[in-house]
């Protein structure tokens, strides 16, 4: 069973005895436990999972944190656990005063349904007040999903976890934004919106008159555009479907693209993800200020040096069935489908090879 099919079987799991748990006790035992063990740590193996671990703070000794995953003797992840009817609004604190305290990378606030991924990318050491990564198992997609396979006991690396958190947790916290003034403007952002073309005084009855309009036109964009991008979508499909194999003359549709193309390209957060994949993966080889991406209308482009002729590999994410194709010694295109986008990890030495063949022309 995929990874992806035992988190939605344990997700139906959850509605079905949630209601039963009335302690933090039984939440631990019923749901958190059990979700660990879902990622394959033994949680009865005080060598890598300890209950009850000690997180000495300054002289104040004995305070113990819920949980500690452990890698070569030392704290790896933090675990904070609540009851499964807390919000878990009020528990940070808490969890900040361990993070301090431990060696520790990364700290984990749970109910047993919402589990809240902190680190310390502002401040070394010191975790942070956002988390960068939220999963709600009872409201579950495949790029969630994505980012918790990182932390199963095989697939968890600390570097590579650490150099996508950034831009999990700016990205997440401007679509949280860019909700909330969807569904409710401010001010600010209609004054912002409107500053281009009205000319007037915005007066609190100007901004008043506007928010209504901002808001409709913005819902309504969201709507064009996701019609635009199904077309798309739909349009991939019967091209893919005519060739499997991309070769170096795909680089024609980054040249000659008209305007009405170029607007409707934009790069998703699986696209942004699978990029750091790659460029993770290539920092064995290079800089990876060298490694770089440009998104077409059919696939994400990744470049070696910025050219778009030394071309590593093409993320295909907007189909139905994801893809990557990676540059053999030839420059032709080799395709492999992928459930998600931690799957570009199994093309790690096809990436590489990839690379190296420009690697050695310049050598030469």
């Amino acid at each position: 069973m995929d990874f992806i099919d035992k988190i939605k079987q344990f997700s139906q799991r959850i509605v079905i005895i949630k209601e039963s748990l009335a302690t933090e006790e039984a939440t631990k035992t019923a749901l958190i436990l059990p979700f660990f063990n879902l990622l394959d740590y033994d949680v009865f193996n005080p060598v890598e999972f300890i209950p009850e671990y000690t997180a000495d703070i300054g002289t104040k000794k004995g305070e113990k944190v819920d949980y500690a995953i452990m890698k070569d003797g030392k704290p790896v992840i933090l675990i904070e656990a609540k009851s499964v009817s807390d919000d878990l609004t009020k528990h940070d604190a808490q969890l900040f005063r361990y993070f301090i305290s431990t060696d520790a990378k990364f700290a984990i606030l749970t109910n047993g349904i919402v589990y809240k991924f902190f680190t310390d990318l502002e401040e070394t050491n010191k975790m942070d007040e956002k988390p960068f990564l939220e999963i709600d198992l009872l409201d579950l997609n495949d790029s969630k999903v994505a980012e918790l396979k990182k932390f199963t006991k095989d697939n968890f690396d600390i570097d590579t976890i650490f150099n996508t958190a950034s831009d999990l947790k700016y990205s997440n916290l401007i679509k949280s934004q860019l909700t909330e003034q969807l569904n409710n403007p401010t001010d600010e952002f209609v004054r912002f919106i409107i500053s281009d073309f009205f000319v007037g005084v915005k007066t609190s009855n100007v901004i008043e008159k506007f928010k209504p309009i901002v808001k409709k036109s913005m819902q309504q964009f969201i709507n064009d555009f996701i019609n635009d991008k199904i077309k798309s979508i739909l349009n991939d499909n019967d091209n893919d479907n005519d060739n499997d194999n991309d070769n170096d003359n795909d680089d024609n549709n980054e040249v000659f693209t008209d305007t009405n193309t170029e607007n409707k390209i934009f790069t998703t957060d699986e696209e942004f993800e699978g990029f750091n994949i790659v460029r993770s993966i290539l920092s064995e080889l290079v800089d990876p200020t060298e490694i770089s991406y440009k998104d077409v209308e059919r696939y994400c482009n990744i470049l070696y040096q910025g050219n778009s002729r030394k071309w590593i590999c093409r993320l295909y994410f907007n189909s139905s069935k994801k893809s990557i194709v990676i540059s053999d010694e030839n420059k032709n295109g080799i395709r492999y489908y992928i459930e998600n986008v931690n799957e570009i990890y199994k093309y790690k030495q096809e990436i590489i090879n990839s690379l190296d063949k420009y690697l050695k022309k310049v050598e030469i």
